[in-house]
C-alpha cells in the first residue's frame, strides 16, 4: 500500500522504448479482480531556460476487449505511412546527411558568388 492508503497497481511485466528525447513505457498491470490491462506512457524531456528540465507525460490504458481493434487499426495507420512515406525519417533533425546538405548550399552560394563577380572588370587604384 502506498502513504495515501490506495492500493498501488501491479506491474506485472513492462517494457521501455527510447526514442531521442521520447521514452515510451509499456507495462501490463492488473487490475482489482485481477485480470490484465496495458498501458502505454509517452514520457518526453523538455528543458527550460535556466537548464532544469521537465518531463511531460501521456498514457492511454488499454484493455483486453479494445486489443485487437487497436492492433488493427495500429496496423493499418502505420501500415498507410510506410506505403506512403518510405521507413526513412523525413526531417531535418534526423537526416543522416544534415551537415553535408548545409556545405552544399554554403558552396553552391560562393560558386554563385564568384560566377557574378566574373563579369566585373579589375580596376587598379593605383591609376587614380
Amino acid at each position: 500500500m502506498s502513504d495515501n492508503g490506495m492500493m498501488d497497481k501491479e506491474e506485472i511485466f513492462s517494457k521501455v522504448l527510447r526514442a531521442g528525447r521520447r521514452t515510451y513505457f509499456f507495462d501490463v498491470r492488473a487490475t482489482k479482480a485481477g485480470d490484465y490491462y496495458l498501458t502505454i506512457t509517452e514520457s518526453k524531456k523538455f528543458t527550460n531556460d535556466d537548464g532544469s528540465f521537465h518531463y511531460k507525460k501521456h498514457k492511454i490504458y488499454l484493455y483486453k476487449e479494445d486489443f485487437a481493434g487497436f492492433t488493427e487499426i495500429l496496423n493499418e495507420m502505420t501500415d498507410f505511412v510506410i506505403n506512403e512515406k518510405g521507413e526513412e525519417v523525413i526531417s531535418e533533425r534526423h537526416q543522416k546527411d544534415y551537415q553535408k546538405s548545409y556545405e552544399e548550399t554554403s558552396s553552391a552560394v560562393t560558386e554563385e558568388v564568384a560566377a557574378s563577380t566574373e563579369s566585373f572588370t579589375d580596376v587598379s587604384f593605383d591609376d587614380i
